[in-house]
């Protein structure tokens, strides 16, 4: 038996598969200790399937640990430890403007402010070292950690991604002064150039590894009461690792609970689609989209999260605060909005009765008739529709206008908030989303996803069966997964096949993986004299006038030009080691008959009859629009104009009328 298990904003879920048999659950979040809602969305899923705990083999976990602590600003009391000069680093950043027309706009503070910065006195340069790191000067920097009272330390010097004898000497030397005393060095995190980059991140690790490890030891501690394997770790790349691992490298699982998502959309876009599709995993504080080409979910070296850039192997997914439990607001200038406050899982929205005031979009669908507020949500929500009316009704008294039109309101202003979201990996990127399908899920996508999809003239729509828990379908399937990456500058005579070779060897050097593993490469190559570099995949051991060509035809088709005559450098490498741990097919749909029954809902201006069909509809089922399936764990809206019908592994796959 296979068990996954995610922690989202409002709702814990879990899927646990045996055979061809999926059970799901779903429990509310334990802000204060995410282990408590893990643990009990274990117990419910367990129930569900009568298994007994010693019969899970294998237990995968995605979670918003080391997110929330960013955006709540409370990881650990975290010193910097850098060459001398060069303290100010994170101060000083990329001299960029967040916002170019708010010229008082600032990043957000440093995670090591001024006070918690020791200037180490040493110096390596790119020839070698220049001033050799003394023992006298190692044992004033552990004086200094000793007098600051922390809980751990990031080592950042200069160099050290090309030598890393000066910043090992030190970081062993603290770990062995200070034994409870996290250390993050630069050259463990990320062994490549660029001085801001290569910083922010190890104290960002250094900074979230603390709180993450104390979070997965009461983990593992509740596993073992309970009778199941330690879990396994989502990472932000897509890939799982054993737990120690984990909490070794917070940096890594920052975007632990999206990447589950991501590598269960790929499955599902494969096993229902043509393997192209446009990810939307609207949960109950967020939306995260994503693309997936052939089956697999792009993935990106580096990416910004709340003002602070995070330089390691990561799914390319961009997020936007609008979920089912996002608040609507009204701005200073009159104008409705919705998020990115959300109410979270306590106390939720307004219509869950646990005392939420607040006007949200559950409130909105729950009011435009989408939900069934007798038949309530997954995870035992019981609807109060009153409740609802009440705090919508408050805002619709401030914007002046009627209480079913303040409903839909919010509803249009969080599908156009989502819409922008999948333009920015989209048309931002130059990629035509009409070419694509839309795969909705999570509790709240599949309510939003036709109206989304006809904004960016998507056909067809793919509402996976367990769309409202497939995050934690995702790490069911998940496959194992190592990543390392190097800066190795090679070009002109040294760009041989024996160049790089070497360099894939000494890359290879700090990737712990086993021998039988899949090795994967990306080298990321630039004309000399450019900025910035392009990945491609390529062979372990490449020609180098074959990934030169390869090279120039990338940037030609990225930037419409090619430099025959300019001289190509290597800057990085970087590797994945892929271990699959088990195959997972989904499993056929069933023959069951759902309930059907009818209600009223709003359409824009029309008020429309609608059918409802309630639990897992049989394969072979079609139905036009308008109608609503109401899954275990989602509602899935099909207006006018299009038709649903239900595929062999129980997807429902919406089709415009009209539409290729």
């Amino acid at each position: 038996m296979l068990l996954g298990v995610d922690v989202g904003g409002t709702f814990t879920d879990a899927v646990l598969v045996d055979g061809d048999r999926v059970t799901t659950a779903k429990a509310p979040t334990t802000p204060g200790d995410q282990s408590e809602g893990v643990a009990a969305a274990i117990a419910t899923v367990l129930d569900g399937a009568g298994a007994k705990p010693g019969e899970v083999t294998r237990f995968a976990h995605g979670m918003t640990v080391g997110t929330n602590a960013l955006l709540e600003r409370r990881g650990a009391r975290t010193a910097l430890v850098a060459t001398a000069g060069f303290t100010d680093l994170l101060e000083i950043a990329r001299q960029n403007r967040p916002s170019l027309y708010r010229l008082c706009e600032d990043r957000p503070p440093p995670l090591a402010p001024p006070e918690l910065r020791i200037a180490v006195d040493e110096r390596i340069g790119p020839g070698g070292v220049v001033r050799e790191l003394t023992d006298a000067e190692i044992e004033r920097v552990g004086d200094e950690v000793d007098r600051l009272g922390l809980e751990a330390v990031a080592v950042c010097l200069l160099f050290a991604f090309a030598d890393p004898a000066h910043e090992r000497r030190l970081a062993a030397a603290l770990r062995g002064r200070f034994p409870g005393l996290h250390v993050s060095a630069s050259s463990a995190v990320l062994p490549r150039f660029r001085e801001y980059e290569r910083c922010a991140t190890t104290v960002l690790d250094a900074y979230l590894s603390p709180l993450l490890g104390g979070y997965l030891r009461r983990l593992g501690e509740r596993c073992r009461e309970i009778g199941i394997p330690e879990p396994l770790i989502m990472q932000s790349s897509g890939g799982v690792t054993d737990a120690s691992s984990a909490a070794a490298g917070g940096a890594w699982s920052v975007l632990s609970g999206p990447a589950g998502g991501a590598v269960g959309a790929g499955l599902l876009a494969s096993a229902s689609g043509g393997g192209d599709a446009l990810g939307l995993d609207m949960g109950g504080t967020s939306c995260d989209v994503c693309v997936v080409e052939s089956g697999r979910v792009g993935r990106t070296e580096s990416r910004e999260f709340d003002g602070r850039p995070i330089q390691l192997p990561m799914v390319d997914v961009h997020t936007v605060g609008a979920g089912g439990g996002s608040i609507a607001w009204r701005d200073r200038g009159g104008a409705l909005r919705v998020g990115p406050r959300s109410a979270g899982a306590e106390p939720g929205p307004a219509c869950y009765g646990k005392g939420g005031t607040e006007p949200t979009v559950t409130d909105a669908d729950l009011l435009l008739g989408y939900l069934d507020p007798g038949g309530g949500l997954a995870g035992g929500i019981e609807l109060d529709r009153e409740a609802a009316e009440a705090a919508v009704g408050r805002l619709a008294s401030e914007l002046g206008i009627g209480l079913d039109d303040a409903a839909a309101g919010i509803h249009e202003v969080a599908n156009q908030e989502m819409v922008r979201a999948l333009r920015v990996i989209t048309v931002e990127r130059g990629i035509d989303p009409r070419r694509f399908d839309l795969l909705p899920f999570g509790g709240a996508g599949p309510l939003h996803a036709i109206a989304i999809a006809e904004e960016l003239g998507i056909g067809r729509v793919l509402c996976p069966r367990s769309g409202g828990v497939l995050s934690a379908l995702g790490l069911v399937c998940a496959e194992r997964r190592r990543d390392t990456t190097r800066t190795v500058s090679l070009s002109g005579a040294e760009l041989t096949r024996a160049g790089i070779a070497a360099a894939l060897a000494a890359t290879r050097e700090g990737l712990d993986a086993p021998a039988d593993a899949t090795l994967e490469a990306i080298y990321e190559l630039r004309y000399r004299g450019q900025s910035f570099e392009l990945p491609l995949d390529g062979p372990l051991d490449p020609d180098p006038a074959e990934l030169t060509e390869a090279f120039a035809a990338e940037h030609e088709r990225r930037y419409g030009y090619r430099e025959d005559e300019g001289e190509v450098e290597l800057v990085n490498v970087r590797l994945a080691a892929r271990e699959e741990l088990s195959p997972f097919a989904p499993p056929q749909a069933s023959a069951a008959e759902p309930r059907r029954s009818r209600r009223r809902a709003r359409f824009g201006n029309d008020v429309e009859t609608i059918e409802v069909v309630t639990g897992n509809p049989g394969a072979r089922l079609r139905l036009d629009g308008p109608c609503v399936f109401e899954l275990p764990e989602t509602t899935f809206l099909v207006p006018v104009g299009w038709s649903a019908a239900v595929d062999r592994i129980g997807t429902i796959v919406a089709t415009r009328e009209g539409a290729r």
